[in-house]
């Protein structure tokens, strides 16, 4: 079964799951017991054509990206020796990709073009390719980077933010002017400290055909991904970055009335506790077990509030509004920050510019192995609390 077969199967299924709820609710409003296993039973087929449909998506990309055109037709004599120039310096160079190969092979560098930069724990920066395919790895692993505001500091970055605007008064002709403070305050990004070790047999690494590159691009990437994500969504800001659903990260918008249950109107509420210009590019976030809850809830119109994605690349819609979920978001329970819903480009994330990976040929010997440690500096807070509106369980 091709993927948009799983896309309409998991659409008849969702219109199959809103015809059951209409025609045996009772008279209470609510399922019989045995309806309720039987709607439930159905609702775990639809969480797995859903997950199916997103694995299929991965592996598609995964595959378009495998397919692309590794290397460039020759163009020179081929008597000629190849060049180790791509016009490109630093670490964009073509040499410095090479020895930065031989580096984590273990191998003489040809080059000697490799670098570091201060404060870092030892190892090579890497290269920009390598870099790169990280970033756009880590885009992939972790939601909240696809939609928050990434930059590249150098250094903390301090960001001036309006905490209150000047006010216009009507004024009298010839009549004094009526003097305005605007007041402002600061928010900085800073770099905290993430790493990953992971260790590869000497025998793999003796294998030609074996690309360590890649491999490590993608084992770091997978990890630094589900580190990063969690921070971004409960990270408490202390030696990590401040979490999205903390006290310090968005604005309570709305209080439900239920420790563990949220009505439609609740969430209506919220969008509306939203102003109004930053709706435009507004976006649900929240937990997959929190999605579940959501799916049984109507408008006033009797139209259900969750609307499944029919659409290749494109997310499942709450509201009208897209709507994407992450497993590190709170579950629902007494007191817990359980749904966002507002513009992600006010949560900044700095990555202080400069990966490095370091070999470790000793620590691991005796076992035939060798470590690989990788290091980034990284952080991430909401730089305007009114644009990301929270609902908090009571």
């Amino acid at each position: 079964m091709n993927i948009t077969e799983l896309r309409n199967k998991r659409a008849a299924l969702w219109n199959t799951m809103e015809g059951f709820l209409n025609t045996h609710r009772n008279d209470m409003g609510v399922l019989s017991a045995e309806d309720d296993a039987t709607y439930s039973k159905m609702e775990t087929e639809l969480d797995a054509l859903t997950n199916e449909v997103k694995r299929m998506e991965r592996r598609d990309a995964h595959e378009a990206e495998l397919n692309k055109p590794i290397s460039q037709p020759i163009t020179s004599t081929p008597e000629m020796p190849a060049r180790m120039d791509n016009g490109k310096v630093g670490r964009a160079s073509d040499a410095y990709k090479e020895d930065f190969g031989l580096h984590l092979r273990g191998k003489t560098l040809l080059h000697n073009v490799l670098s570091t930069t201060p404060g870092q724990d030892g190892g090579y920066l890497v290269p920009t390719d390598f870099e790169h395919n990280i970033v756009a790895a880590l885009d992939e692993e972790n939601v909240i980077r696809r939609l928050a505001k990434v930059i590249t500091t150098q250094h903390e970055r301090k960001i001036p933010v309006a905490t209150g605007h000047s006010t216009a008064q009507w004024t009298a002709e010839n009549a004094a002017y009526t003097e305005s403070n605007p007041t402002f305050g600061q928010k900085q990004i800073d770099a905290f400290k993430l790493t990953d070790l992971c260790r590869v047999s000497v025998e793999l690494l003796q294998d030609a055909e074996f690309d360590i590159e890649d491999y490590l691009i993608r084992e770091f990437a997978r990890a630094f991904g589900i580190a990063e994500e969690q921070a971004f969504c409960i990270g408490t800001g202390t030696n990590q970055p401040t979490g999205i659903f903390t006290a310090n990260g968005g604005t309570v918008g709305v209080t439900a009335a239920g420790q563990t249950a949220i009505t439609a109107d609740e969430v209506i509420s919220l969008v509306y506790a939203l102003k109004s210009p930053y709706r435009r590019n507004a976006k649900f976030l929240m937990n997959d077990a929190t999605v579940s809850i959501l799916r049984k809830l109507k408008d006033g119109n009797g139209a259900y509030l969750w609307q499944p994605s029919v659409q290749a690349g494109q997310p499942d819609k709450l509201l009208g509004y897209e709507l994407y979920t992450s497993p590190y978001v709170p579950t629902v329970a007494s007191g817990a920050l359980t749904i966002a819903f507002g513009d992600f480009k006010n949560y900044w994330i700095g990555d202080r510019a400069g990966r490095t990976v370091q070999r470790l040929n000793e620590l691991y010997a005796t076992n035939g192995q060798i470590g690989y440690v990788a290091t980034e500096r990284v952080d991430g807070k909401v730089i305007l609390p009114e644009a990301i509106q929270l609902l908090q369980q009571a």
